[in-house]
């Protein structure tokens, strides 16, 4: 995810959480244990002095500053909560190529929130933030292939897109993602989990060879 300075740091630092839905039910029912999408959510309050220096920001055109006052309007953090107001900030920094942007309108697209649901589009949004290699969004992304919302239902490519996530995942999300992988090829045959792999290594050194 991209680096944020200032106030803006300081909501991005808190901005990942599970939120109640069905994820992977499918994949952890036998074990007890269910995932949820990941989303643009952020814990605590933002102060009416992080509000107006994020808007400042905001309105001067930084794609940061717009995605945190997305997410504000999202959590209603120091602003009544607004999703059609979150998901105009999120376009305008997603549109900036910003891939946390991108990644959240994908989840708004994804919920219906702010939009008419629309998984197509939620998916077009979560690939963007994926060619940034943004974890989450590979995370989300392979749950769209496991239940077949956007995209043909493919758990090869449920699993690679769960497998570059958990590799790439920050600290407080690897251990989730990493369960997700496992409990996922836990029900899978070895031919299956072996192509999953593949395409993953392929994913991986494809997108290092574009960062050189």
């Amino acid at each position: 995810m991209c680096q944020r300075a200032g106030a803006g740091r300081r909501i991005a630092a808190r901005r990942l959480l599970v939120t109640g839905r069905h994820f992977v039910t499918r994949w952890f029912g036998a074990l007890g244990v269910t995932f949820a999408l990941v989303g643009p959510v952020s814990q605590g309050v933002a102060s009416a002095q992080t509000l107006a220096e994020t808007r400042e920001r905001a309105n001067a055109g930084d794609a940061v500053a717009q995605d945190d006052l997305g997410v504000m309007y999202y959590n209603g953090e120091a602003v009544p909560q607004d999703y059609v107001e979150a998901v105009r900030w999120f376009r305008l920094a997603a549109d900036q190529g910003l891939a946390a942007a991108q990644f959240d309108l994908g989840v708004m697209y994804d919920r219906g929130r702010g939009v008419p649901q629309d998984y197509v589009e939620a998916v077009r949004w979560y690939r963007l933030a994926v060619d940034q290699g943004l974890a989450a969004a590979q995370y989300n992304l392979g749950f769209m292939y496991d239940r077949g919302r956007g995209v043909l239902l493919d758990y090869v490519e449920a699993l690679k897109w769960v497998t570059l996530a958990a590799t790439r995942a920050s600290s407080d999300r690897q251990e989730a993602y990493a369960q997700a992988r496992g409990a996922l090829a836990m029900l899978m045959t070895r031919a299956q989990v072996a192509d999953a792999q593949r395409l993953a290594m392929e994913w991986q050194a494809a997108f290092d060879a574009r960062q050189k």
